[in-house]
């Protein structure tokens, strides 16, 4: 096994998956959810299911680009989120043409909440200092534990990882809300264990190591910890993936953010932060050398 021998194989793969993220963001945009950018929520019990295509000839008059989504065992409850800050006015005649449209039995909706700008604005600064802090915190603890080299390395792969997940957003086109922030959060604990794992093994086999070989060394505890990694990857996404099959539309927008990042989180704790670890311990190890020669 010569993964770090390899290294630009998987290095490219990854470069690739980001660009290709990148070239869409540019393309269509990043769309942020209504959590973000303000706007209006709105549940109602249609106590039918009705198409989204019938409700979006009400819904257009209001917010042409406002999304519809199924909720409940029986889908008859719709969840509708726009991007405008719907007055209480307008809210109230868009529940009123609904119930005029569909024979509701209700007098209101179940569910209306509201984010203006500033708020959205507020908590996508909140979301993005969280990640920042968690990045730095366990920037912080790796180089305790271990020292600073390992501690980049898992940075690295940490960036590797929310990197990924952002391509596969602006790949399928899904808006970026809370659930998505909590997510990232999610697989960052999840990736910097697996990355632990894995050098834990290198430590312990450091002081086998035979004339300063770290790609060998990299080699070695990977192959070491890969099983239990795989294992531990596929089981944990069995259940993800069960759940965002079977689970309401809330479920499925924190779901699908932490599959992308269980598979990313898995794939670079083996094939990107060993590497990066073994390039930065080698060009210690020149530097050193080069030094010993020049005093001597």
């Amino acid at each position: 096994m010569k993964i770090v021998e390899n290294k630009k194989y998987f290095f490219i793969i990854s470069a690739l998956i980001i660009l290709t993220g990148g070239i869409f963001t540019l393309i269509q945009g990043v769309e942020l959810g209504i959590d973000f950018t303000g706007g209006t929520e709105i549940e109602i019990d249609m106590e039918q299911y009705i198409e989204a295509s019938e409700i979006r000839e009400v819904l257009d008059d209001y917010d042409p680009a406002a999304s519809i989504n199924h909720i409940g065992g029986d889908q008859n409850n719709i969840v509708i989120r726009t991007s405008e800050d719907l007055s209480s006015e307008q809210r109230r005649d868009l529940f009123n043409d609904l119930q005029a449209e569909y024979n509701l039995s209700t007098d209101q909706p179940l569910r209306v909440d509201q984010f203006g700008p500033s708020i959205g604005q507020e908590i996508q600064q909140r979301a993005l200092l969280s990640i920042l802090i968690s990045a730095i915190g366990m920037l912080i603890y790796i180089t305790f534990r271990f020292e600073l080299s390992y501690g980049i390395a898992s940075l690295t792969a940490l960036l590797h990882d929310i990197l990924i997940v952002l391509s596969v957003y602006a790949v399928l086109n899904i808006p970026i809300n809370n659930p998505f922030i909590a997510a990232v959060l999610t697989i960052l604990g999840y990736s910097i264990n697996d990355s632990i794992v894995v050098f834990d093994r290198v430590r312990e086999n450091i002081p086998f190591l035979k004339k300063n070989n770290f790609a060998e060394l990299g080699n070695t505890s990977i192959a070491q910890t890969l099983k239990r990694s795989i294992i531990t990857s596929v089981t944990t996404l069995l259940t993800i993936v069960a759940l965002y099959i079977l689970g309401v539309e809330q479920i499925k927008t924190f779901a699908l953010p932490l599959i992308a990042g269980i598979i990313s989180g898995t794939y670079s704790s083996i094939f990107i932060a060993t590497p990066v670890w073994v390039m930065i311990k080698e060009r210690q190890a020149a530097k050193k050398s080069y030094q010993g020669a020049k005093s001597s």
